[in-house]
C-alpha cells in the first residue's frame, strides 16, 4: 500500500462520520429509527443542503447535472485529468434505513476530509457523487440519476414519469434544481477514471461469515415491469361471480403463476411484487384496474434473460376475465466489475490488516451503470442481520469506518495512477 493511500485511511474519523449518519437520519425521520426521503422531495433536498454545507466548509467545489446528480469535487495536481470517482444515494425507501445510499456518500466525503487532513495530494482529482433517485421508490425506475448520466437513458425519456400523487418528474426536479443556485452545471457522461461506491451490503453473508468488508465482484441482473389488469367495477354484494370482470382476481392469478415460473429451489432467483395500485379501492366493490410492479433478478445472463422473456405471454394467459397491458421499465444485465479496481480494494483491505471477503451483489446499485463508461468496484459493510430497506436497518461506527479506510486508500491509489 501507497504511505499517502494508508495515512490519508487512517485519518478516517469514526466519531465524525458516526455524527454525520445521525444527523441526515434526522431528515425525514420516521418511527423505529428510520429514514422517509424520498427523491426529489422536500427532505431529499434538506439532505443535499447539509452535504454541501460540509463541502463547503472544506473548500470543495460543487457541480450538478441536469437530472440533479450532486458532486463534491477535490481537486487534484493535474486540474484537467478525468477523476476518480465515489458515492452513492441519498434518497430511501418509504420505511428506509439510516444507512442504505447515505453511507457511501458520506463515507465519500469522510475520505476527502481524511486526504486533506493528512496533507496528501492526489494527481487526478477525487469526487463524492449523490446520485438522484436511486431507489425508485417515488419516480421509477431506480438508479435514474446513474442512468441518465451515462448515457444508457435520455432525460427526456423519464421527465413525464409521475409519482403516485401524480407529480410529475420534471417538476420535483426543477424545485431540487433551483435548491442549489450556487453548484455549477455540469454536462452528462463527462470523462470518468474510474468509480467506487461503498454501501452496506444489505444481507447477510459478511455477518455471518465475520468479515468487516466486502469485496464486491458485480451486480446479478434484473427486469422490472408495470404490469395493468383492466375489468369494470360492479358490486360485490350482486355480481355474480361468472359475470365480473375483476381486476384483482387476474392480477393475484398473474402474480401465482409468475410465482410458478420463478420458483427456485436453490434460493438464487429473486421474485418480488412491490407495488399495487387498486381501483376503485373499495372493500365493497369489484376492482376495475390493478396496475402491480414485477421485479425478477438472477446472477445468470440466459437465466434472467427467460425468465425476462416470459413474463408477458404468462401475464396474459394467466388473465382469464381482463385486459392485461405489460410495461417493461428497466431491464439490467448481470455487472462483472473490473478486476484492477476490485483488486485495488482487496490490496487496501489487506493493508489495513481487515478481514474481508470477495461476493456479488444481489441488489442493484448505480456501480452497474458506471460499469458501462469506466473502471468500476464496489466495498461492502456488514449491516445486522441483512436488514435492510426496513426501518430496523443497522450497522456499527466500527464497521462504517473500516469501509471507509478502505475507500480512502483505494481512491488515493487509483487516483495516483
Amino acid at each position: 500500500m501507497r504511505e499517502d493511500a494508508r495515512d490519508a485511511a487512517l485519518r478516517v474519523n469514526e466519531e465524525r462520520l458516526w455524527l454525520r449518519h445521525a444527523e441526515m437520519a434526522k431528515i425525514g425521520a420516521i418511527p423505529g429509527n428510520g429514514v422517509n426521503r424520498a427523491a426529489l422531495s422536500r427532505e431529499d433536498i434538506a439532505a443535499r443542503k447539509l452535504l454541501l454545507s460540509w463541502a463547503v466548509q472544506r473548500s470543495f467545489t460543487v457541480s450538478i447535472d441536469a437530472i440533479g446528480n450532486l458532486f463534491v469535487r477535490r481537486a487534484g495536481s493535474e486540474a484537467n485529468a478525468a477523476p476518480v470517482m465515489t458515492g452513492s444515494h441519498m434518497d430511501s425507501q418509504p420505511r428506509g434505513g439510516r444507512f442504505d445510499g447515505i453511507y457511501g456518500v458520506l463515507a465519500g466525503l469522510e475520505a476527502l476530509e481524511a486526504m486533506n487532513e493528512a496533507g496528501v495530494t492526489t494527481r487526478r482529482p477525487i469526487e463524492v457523487v449523490a446520485w438522484t433517485n436511486e431507489e425508485g421508490g417515488r419516480f421509477a425506475p431506480c438508479t435514474m440519476g446513474s442512468m441518465v448520466f451515462t448515457g444508457a437513458r435520455p432525460l427526456a425519456d423519464v421527465l413525464d414519469v409521475t409519482d403516485n400523487e401524480g407529480i410529475k418528474l420534471r417538476d420535483a426536479l426543477a424545485e431540487t434544481l433551483a435548491a442549489t443556485p450556487l453548484a455549477t452545471k455540469r454536462e452528462f457522461n463527462s470523462p470518468v477514471a474510474g468509480y467506487i461506491e461503498a454501501h452496506i451490503e444489505q444481507g447477510p453473508l459478511l455477518e455471518n461469515a465475520g468479515k468487516t468488508v466486502g469485496v464486491v465482484t458485480g451486480i446479478q441482473g434484473l427486469r422490472w415491469f408495470n404490469i395493468e389488469v383492466s375489468g369494470k367495477t360492479d358490486h360485490a354484494g350482486t355480481t355474480p361471480l361468472a359475470l365480473r370482470k375483476d381486476a384483482m382476481r387476474d392480477a393475484v392469478a398473474i402474480i401465482n403463476a409468475l410465482t410458478e415460473l420463478t420458483d427456485d429451489p436453490a434460493d438464487v432467483t429473486r421474485f418480488t411484487v412491490g407495488r399495487m395500485l387498486v381501483t376503485p379501492n373499495s372493500p365493497n366493490s369489484v376492482a376495475s384496474h390493478v396496475l402491480f410492479s414485477v421485479d425478477v433478478r438472477h446472477p445468470d445472463p440466459q437465466t434472467i434473460k427467460r425468465l425476462g422473456e416470459a413474463v408477458e405471454p404468462l401475464a396474459r394467459k394467466a388473465a382469464k376475465h381482463c385486459d392485461v397491458k405489460v410495461t417493461p421499465t428497466l431491464r439490467d444485465d448481470p455487472c462483472v466489475f473490473d478486476a484492477d479496481v476490485t483488486n485495488a480494494v482487496e490490496a487496501a483491505a489487506k493493508g489495513l490488516e481487515l478481514t474481508h471477503m470477495r461476493l456479488s451483489s444481489g441488489a442493484s446499485h448505480d456501480a452497474m451503470y458506471m460499469a458501462r463508461v469506466c473502471p468500476t468496484g464496489m466495498i461492502f459493510v456488514p449491516c445486522e442481520k441483512g436488514v435492510s430497506h426496513n426501518e430496523a436497518e443497522n450497522a456499527t461506527s466500527a464497521d462504517l469506518a473500516a469501509g471507509a479506510r478502505v475507500l480512502t486508500a483505494a481512491l488515493v491509489e487509483l487516483a495516483n495512477r
